[in-house]
């Protein structure tokens, strides 16, 4: 199957964009929660010096930001993270992570324009801040697999608990994941495209 997004890079190669070698690009997006780990996946993975827009919060966030959970967080993400990660001598990934606060939400009409699939990264000390993220993806028909970041605090839950909790169909992939490693992240990864290559798939028979 041809995993290429409709906005694979045209033009001259760049050491930043695509290898030399790659023959297939493919757009992802890591979405999530405000604080659940997003800007740290996709720096932990990236082969390249990511792209961030993280500014500092400050009081102009209070009443607005839902900070509870992660009160000890000073910065944000503003519009979007940027990251690529090659599975493959011709397989590479453009990761971009989304805005976690839903006051920047409007930014991901073009952050999932040509993409594939998604990864909901999730915190199970706050399971409620997912319901959003995956309402909409949902919403969207975009395919997409859950990756639990294991905090250290964070509380252990039997995985059909978590789906139920989630309110998942039982094909969704679901995976822990520590986001601050870059082989916990390409395996995240690997299950998106493992589960993408799954849904285009022929029917048997």
């Amino acid at each position: 199957m041809d995993f290429r997004s409709s906005d694979t890079v045209v033009g001259p190669r760049s050491a930043d964009l695509l290898p030399a070698s790659a023959t297939t690009a493919v757009k992802v997006v890591i979405v999530g929660g405000f604080g659940v780990g997003k800007t740290t996946l996709v720096g932990s993975v990236s082969e390249i010096r990511p792209l961030t827009t993280e500014e500092t919060m400050t009081q102009a966030g209070a009443g607005v930001d839902d900070i509870a959970g992660v009160e000890r967080k000073t910065s944000t993400t503003v519009a979007m993270d940027f990251g690529r990660i090659s599975l493959s001598d011709e397989l590479v990934l453009y990761v971009f992570g989304t805005p976690g606060q839903e006051r920047f939400w409007f930014l991901w009409n073009g952050l999932f324009e040509g993409a594939l699939g998604a990864v909901v990264l999730v915190d199970t000390r706050r399971l409620e801040v997912s319901f959003d993220v995956i309402g909409r993806l949902e919403d969207r028909g975009v395919p997409f697999v859950v990756a639990l970041n294991t905090f250290p605090e964070s509380p252990a839950y039997p995985t059909e608990e978590l789906r139920t909790a989630l309110d998942l169909p039982p094909e969704v992939p679901i995976v822990a994941c520590d986001a601050r490693t870059r082989e916990s992240g390409r395996d995240v990864l690997m299950t998106l495209m493992r589960y993408l290559y799954r849904l285009s798939a022929p029917p048997a028979g």
